[in-house]
C-alpha cells in the first residue's frame, strides 16, 4: 500500500476496528523507548506477541517475528543480554554499537506494531527508531543519576529497569 491509501486519522486494523494513526505511531515509539532501555527485550517481546496472537503480522512483511525461531532466539539474547548488562566490562548504550543496535531494534520493533495497526511500515520504523535513541539516552540519564543520588549499587537500579522495559513492552503489545 502506498501512502495514499492510509486515513491520516485513523487506520483499520484487521479485526475491523480503527486506531488513530497517532496512537499506532505512539505505540512505534512506545516500543523503541523499550529497546533504548534493552536492545533485545524489545524484539522478544513482539516476537512474542506475535506468536501467541497478540499482534497480527501474517501476510507482512515482518511475519517471521512470530515464528518459533524468533521467538527463541529473542528470548534467549534477551536474556544474556539481562546477564551480560550486570557485568562491568559491558559497554555503555549511548556507545556507538549499543545506540545502533537499540536503535534498529527500535526501528524493526516499531514497523511491526505499526503493521499490526496498519500504518505504514516506514513511519512505524521512524518513529521506533527515534524511541530507540530516546529511551538509551534517558535511560542512561536516569540510571547513572539514581545510583549517584541514591548512593546504591548499579544492580539495585538495573534490575528494577529491566522490570520497567518488560512491563512496558507488555502494556504495548496488549493494546492491540
Amino acid at each position: 500500500m502506498t501512502a495514499a491509501h492510509y486515513n491520516v486519522a485513523n487506520v483499520a486494523t484487521e479485526d475491523g476496528e480503527t486506531m488513530s494513526l497517532e496512537f499506532a505511531l505512539s505505540l512505534a515509539f512506545g516500543i523503541g523507548v523499550v529497546a533504548g532501555l534493552r536492545s533485545l527485550t524489545a524484539p522478544a517481546i513482539v516476537a512474542w506477541a506475535a506468536h501467541v496472537g497478540w499482534i497480527n503480522l501474517h501476510s507482512s512483511p515482518l511475519s517471521f517475528m512470530g515464528s518459533f525461531w524468533s521467538v527463541a532466539i529473542f528470548t534467549a539474547l534477551a536474556l544474556v543480554e539481562w546477564v551480560a548488562d550486570q557485568l562491568p566490562s559491558t559497554p555503555s548504550r549511548t556507545a556507538p554499537v549499543g545506540l545502533s543496535a537499540r536503535i534498529l531494534t527500535g526501528a524493526l520493533t516499531g514497523a511491526c506494531l505499526a503493521l499490526a495497526a496498519a500504518a505504514p511500515l516506514w513511519a512505524g520504523a521512524l518513529f521506533g527508531g527515534i524511541g530507540g535513541i530516546a529511551g538509551a539516552f534517558a535511560g542512561h540519564s536516569a540510571r547513572v543519576g539514581l545510583v549517584r543520588v541514591l548512593h546504591v549499587r548499579d544492580l539495585a537500579i538495573a534490575i528494577p529497569e529491566d522490570c520497567i522495559a518488560i512491563g512496558l513492552g507488555l502494556l504495548l503489545v496488549s493494546r492491540f
